[in-house]
């Protein structure tokens, strides 16, 4: 071997040594057809076998979505052995149906929620409930594992950077157990974040949020609404892609694999996905961190 190869294998062995003792978990959304439900069945069974901290199911603002999120969890808890995690939201729901749904779940067996806001109704004005006020309530029920939300590049809708840090740590001092964060692709705004959370005296884990890209253009959405800076890197990553599904999906793994590739050098030991109830990203990403059957 070669002296110029012998330093290849060295730093390939040098990057692989970070990638130990790697946890995830994953989000779903609750179908609303049944071919989106077959997708996400496929999607649970293809990702069970990777062992995830627990599964996670979104909720929605109004009580039809609600409902299916209801039997989600249900289905995942009853049939299989993953730990679901429910999200809730303190939006639209009164404090006597919250804690109803408290210990619902916890009489089903549900030990983990994902406590949040949610999303405002349609002109509603300013709320006068928060994702720390259900934290209080459901640690006021049961013993909840909880996570909450954080934003590396600030939620769209505070003051301000440090005024979301206080909300952070508000929620944190009220229970919860872990903060999982909104999907970014600047690698730095998340160790800033991360530091600065440290400083603050937030001591619980800050888990990343990853969103392996499939649809390019769809993430420019999610991205324009929820204040995610798309770095110049990322936009030539996909350029030209709008009709090449395939190559899409490569580009995808190899971009949210590299990044949290960089996070477990620096540290990071439990990685959040963002799945959109497909499993392929995932679980390829999920490979290559050393998470396997």
């Amino acid at each position: 071997m070669g002296f110029h190869h012998a330093q290849q294998l060295e730093a390939l062995n040098e990057r692989l040594s970070h990638l130990k003792d790697i946890q995830v978990s994953f989000e779903f959304f609750p179908p609303a057809t049944e071919e989106m439900e077959q997708t996400l069945w496929g999607s649970i069974e293809r990702l069970r076998p990777l062992r995830p901290r627990f599964v996670s199911v979104t909720y929605g603002a109004n009580s039809g979505v609600r409902d299916r999120t209801h039997k989600v969890i249900e289905k995942i808890h009853r049939q299989t052995d993953l730990v679901a995690a429910p999200h809730l939201t303190v939006v639209d729901a009164s404090e006597e149906e919250l804690r109803g749904l408290a210990n619902q779940y916890w009489q089903q067996g549900v030990r983990h929620i994902v406590a949040l806001r949610g999303d405002l109704p349609e002109g509603q004005g300013r709320p006068d409930r928060f994702a720390v006020d259900l934290v209080k309530l459901l640690k006021e029920e049961h013993d909840f594992e909880i996570s909450v939300a954080a934003y590396p590049e600030v939620h769209p809708e505070a003051s301000s950077a440090q005024a979301d840090l206080i909300n952070l740590k508000r929620k944190v001092d009220a229970g919860a157990n872990r903060a999982i964060t909104q999907f970014f692709y600047d690698i730095e705004a998340y160790l800033r974040f991360r530091d600065r959370c440290a400083a603050a005296g937030i001591d619980v884990e800050i888990v990343p949020g990853i969103l392996p890209v499939t649809n390019y253009r769809q993430l420019l959405k999610f991205a324009g609404f929820t204040n995610v800076h798309v770095p110049n890197w990322l936009h030539h990553m996909f350029d030209g892609l709008d009709d090449d599904p395939a190559t899409r999906k490569l580009v995808g793994a190899n971009v949210a694999i590299e990044m949290a590739k960089v996070l477990a050098k620096e540290g990071v030991r439990e990685f959040h996905f963002y799945t959109l109830n497909r499993a392929e990203l995932s679980y390829a990403i999920c490979h290559a961190l050393g998470v396997r059957p």
